[in-house]
C-alpha cells in the first residue's frame, strides 16, 4: 500500500501560506474521484475536496475507500473535540459523502456510509461590514499616482463598488470592462455570467489605471485587468494582501479587513440607501434570494443600534431623578 499522506494539519498551514496543493493522494481511487470532478467542477471546488480527503485519509491511515460508517463518526467526533467550526466539518463530511456517491456509481462499493450521518447543525451568523466611512478611509488609504498605487484604486473601488468576489475581480479580463457605459461583465460561480453596473468614482478609477498604470505592468500581454508587479496576472492572495496594506495605512485592524467584507459592506450600502432586495440579489449574483436577505438582518441591526442609542425613550435604561419637580395640573380650558 502507499505511504500514507502527510496529517490533516498539514493541508491547513499550506492553505494558509498560499502553497500549492495539488500534490498526489497517494491513492489510486481517490484520484481517480478528483479527476471524475474537475470534469465537471470548479478548480477550488475540486481542489477543496482534495485537502478534505488527504485529512480523512490521514487520520484513517490508509485509503477512505474501506472505511466503516464508525471510522467517519469517530473522525468527526474528533473534529468536534478539536474545536473545528461546524462549516468545516460539514465541508468535510461532504468531500466524504460526494467520494462515496462516486465509489457507489462505478460499483466499487454496494453502501455510501457518509450517507446517513447527519451534518452538524450551523448557526448563521450576519455578515461584518464596514461603515460608510471606515469604507471611505480605506478607499483615500489607495491613494498615489504610481502603477501599483492606482491598481490598488481601482481594485479597491470595483470590489466595493460592484460587490464582485474577489475570484470574479481578479479574473476579470480587460474586455470585460466598458468603461464609457460603466458596467463589468463578470463570470461568477458555475460560469454564470451577469453584468454589474458601477458609479462614476470606479469609473474613473478604473480609467486612470488603464491608462496611466496598466500599460507599465503589462510586460507579458496578459488579458487579464489587473496585474501585479512581475506582470503576470494579480492573484486572491495579492489582493488580500494589497487590502490588508491599505487598511493598515487607514488606520483599520489589517485582520479585520479582506475582500469579501467589501463585498459585504456593498449589499448592505445598497440596501441602507433603499436599493430593492431583486436587484441587490442581481447585482451579487446570488441564485437564491435567501441567500441576499441575510443583508436585511445587518441593516435591521444597525437601525435598532441607531434608535436605541439616539432616542431618549428608546433607551433600555432611563434614569429618572427623584427631585425633578412634578407638573402642576392645568385648570379646565388651558391649552
Amino acid at each position: 500500500m502507499t505511504a500514507p499522506i502527510p496529517g490533516p494539519e498539514a493541508p491547513l498551514a499550506s492553505e494558509m501560506t498560499g502553497l500549492s496543493n495539488r500534490t498526489a493522494t497517494g491513492y489510486a481511487d481517490v484520484e481517480a474521484f478528483l479527476a471524475v470532478a474537475a470534469a465537471r467542477l470548479a478548480e477550488r471546488t475540486v481542489e477543496a475536496y482534495r485537502r478534505d480527503l488527504v485529512a480523512v485519509s490521514s487520520w484513517l491511515g490508509h485509503s477512505p475507500a474501506t472505511a466503516r460508517r464508525e471510522d467517519l463518526e469517530r473522525y468527526l467526533a474528533e473534529l468536534r473535540a478539536k474545536g473545528l467550526a461546524a462549516s468545516t466539518i460539514a465541508r468535510r463530511l461532504a468531500a466524504v459523502r460526494a467520494f462515496f456517491r462516486h465509489e457507489v456509481l462505478i460499483g466499487a462499493r454496494e453502501d455510501n456510509p457518509a450517507a446517513e450521518i447527519p451534518l452538524p447543525r450551523r448557526t448563521r451568523r450576519l455578515p461584518r461590514t464596514l461603515s460608510p466611512g471606515e469604507m471611505e478611509r480605506l478607499v483615500e488609504a489607495a491613494s498615489g499616482t504610481t502603477p501599483r498605487a492606482l491598481r490598488d484604486r481601482a481594485l479597491v473601488e470595483l470590489l466595493y463598488g460592484a460587490g464582485l468576489r474577489v475570484s470574479e475581480a481578479v479574473g476579470l479580463e480587460r474586455a470585460g470592462v466598458d468603461l464609457e457605459e460603466r458596467l463589468v461583465r463578470s463570470v461568477g460561480k458555475g460560469g454564470k455570467e451577469r453584468v454589474v453596473p458601477i458609479g462614476r468614482s470606479a469609473a474613473d478609477a478604473l480609467r486612470r489605471y488603464v491608462s496611466r498604470g496598466r500599460p507599465f505592468l503589462d510586460r507579458r500581454h496578459r488579458p487579464e485587468l489587473f496585474l501585479n508587479a512581475q506582470g503576470g496576472g494579480l492573484t486572491r492572495a495579492g489582493a488580500f494582501l494589497i487590502l490588508r496594506k491599505l487598511a493598515e495605512k487607514a488606520g483599520l485592524d489589517p485582520t479585520r479587513i479582506h475582500p469579501h467584507l467589501l463585498r459585504h459592506s456593498f449589499a448592505t450600502h445598497l440596501l441602507e440607501g433603499g436599493a430593492d432586495l431583486r436587484s441587490v440579489q442581481e447585482m451579487l449574483g446570488h441564485a437564491d434570494l435567501a441567500t441576499t436577505e441575510i443583508y436585511t438582518h445587518v441593516t435591521d441591526r444597525r437601525r435598532r443600534d441607531a434608535f436605541f442609542a439616539a432616542h431618549p425613550h428608546a433607551r433600555r435604561t432611563l434614569k429618572v431623578s427623584s427631585r425633578a419637580p412634578m407638573a402642576t395640573p392645568k385648570k379646565d380650558g388651558a391649552a
